[in-house]
């Protein structure tokens, strides 16, 4: 393996920002600090007014495989993460077949073991019938259990009471939910219908898939996990009045529930839907510039502990279709790293903020082995970036399967300049690496 020498970089980790040189041998940081040129290295990367981050961890991704390549491929999304500088993501159940057996759980490894230019896991899925398969997970190398508290495809609605407070009870390893209240969402789609017929206007999403539906579901596990002494993490928190149901003044290693958001809930609002349309359809919906600013305000108080992407290609044709036909969800992760930079820019997070939430909270939320922070003797997983490096979103550059994105037009701030994934140089000033250099993520539990 390559060693790596980064000179005169300024560094950002552990809520500090300095300049340093860091050193990459055998795949692990065997150095950080002043003057480290004397090192003898296979690569030196010039850092000079560029900014050292640990590599980004994304938990919560959809990236298709296996049953719905047609989307998008591990090997596709894996190098959009990688030139996005996503180093490491969690991937979510809902393939085709779902991952509700040990032994499809253990299939998807195998894929990303051949075909993963990031370093990744995979949640193992629970359903209302599979509980003693849930109940064999690794929490030692498997990131968690995923429960769909709301609408999801096959059969992974999870909505019987007492498989939930078995899930609740017994669980190995950290539960994480999508929690909307399929009661609400029903009674909600029927008054939509009932006022547009079958053509309903995509304005009506964040009131079909309400803050009433969000909050229902959400204050719903949050008490049951409470009851069971539960470790939960809540995903993809979309309205303000949420953000108030999570402790800000516990320390993330102490909290038993956790919650995460995501880059969509604070870029765009409900005021995007005329322009947008189909393309920003996310379950939870895309709320009100309320709830925006109040997911914002929930990450910078620790109300909300990681920001994630909800990374959920469809092709194109598939999202230009009508309310009801058009699939929820769409591709973010090339462009996460990014897109909070420029909310850097617009003052709304610090630097340390968007390290801390995206890198190491993931690292500490989860108890992964040695990632998420720039420390001596820890996996080499390190995104470099340049601050003031201007650039349009392009189809050409666009590296998802399905070649579009949300943000396609916009011109971001910031470039990631180069990624490293476990040691490897995956990425350099525009170019991929194709080394297949992602590993297996591990977790200290």
């Amino acid at each position: 393996m390559a060693s790596i020498l980064i000179l005169n970089g300024t560094v950002v980790n552990e809520n500090r920002i300095f300049e340093a040189d860091i050193f990459v041998k055998d795949g692990l940081i065997e150095a950080i600090g002043k003057d480290l040129q004397h090192k003898t290295a296979d690569q030196v990367i010039d850092a000079t007014g560029l900014h050292i981050v640990p590599g980004l961890i994304d938990d919560q991704v959809h990236f298709r495989e296996p049953g719905l390549t047609h989307k998008a491929e591990l090997y596709t999304e894996s190098r959009a993460a990688v030139a996005g500088g996503v180093t490491s993501f969690m991937e979510m159940p809902n393939t085709v077949p779902n991952t509700l057996t040990q032994e499809l759980l253990q299939e998807k490894y195998d894929r990303a073991a051949q075909a993963s230019l990031a370093n990744y896991s995979f949640f193992m899925g629970a359903s209302n019938d599979n509980l003693d398969e849930v109940l064999k997970t690794n929490p030692k190398d498997v990131c968690g259990v995923k429960v769909f508290m709301g609408s999801s495809t096959g059969n992974m609605l999870v909505d019987n009471q007492k498989t939930l407070e078995g899930i609740f009870a017994n669980s190995p390893t950290l539960i994480a939910t999508h929690c909307e209240s399929e009661e609400v969402i029903q009674r909600n789609t029927a008054a939509a219908r009932e006022q547009f017929g079958e053509n309903v206007p995509i304005g009506q999403h964040p009131i079909i898939r309400s803050e009433e539906a969000c909050f229902a579901s959400s204050s719903f596990a949050v008490n049951l996990a409470r009851k069971a002494g539960a470790r939960l993490h809540i995903l993809h928190i979309s309205t303000a009045k949420e953000v108030g149901l999570f402790d800000t003044d516990i320390p993330l290693k102490e909290k038993k529930i956790t919650s995460e958001a995501c880059i969509h809930h604070m870029w765009f609002s409900d005021a995007d839907y005329a322009e947008k349309g189909t393309l920003i359809k996310w379950n939870p919906a895309v709320k009100t510039a309320n709830d925006r600013d109040g997911i914002i305000a929930g990450v910078n108080s620790n109300a909300i502990d990681v920001i994630a992407t909800d990374h959920a290609p469809h092709t194109l044709e598939e999202k230009q279709n009508n309310y009801f036909k058009a699939p929820s969800g769409g591709p973010l992760v090339q462009h996460s790293l990014v897109a909070l930079l420029d909310l850097y820019h617009q003052g709304k997070f610090t630097l340390e903020k968007i390290v801390e939430k995206s890198a190491h909270a993931v690292a500490d939320l989860f108890e992964i082995d040695r990632r998420g922070y720039l420390k001596e003797g820890y996996h080499a997983d390190i995104a470099i970036v340049d601050l003031n490096s201007p650039w349009q979103v392009t189809k050409e550059n666009l590296l998802y399967k399905c070649k579009w994105s949300p943000f396609e037009g916009h011109q971001f701030k910031s470039k990631v300049m180069h990624t490293i994934v476990s040691g490897q140089l995956a990425y350099s000033n525009g170019k991929l690496n194709e080394v297949g250099s992602g590993q297996r993520l591990a977790f200290d539990r």
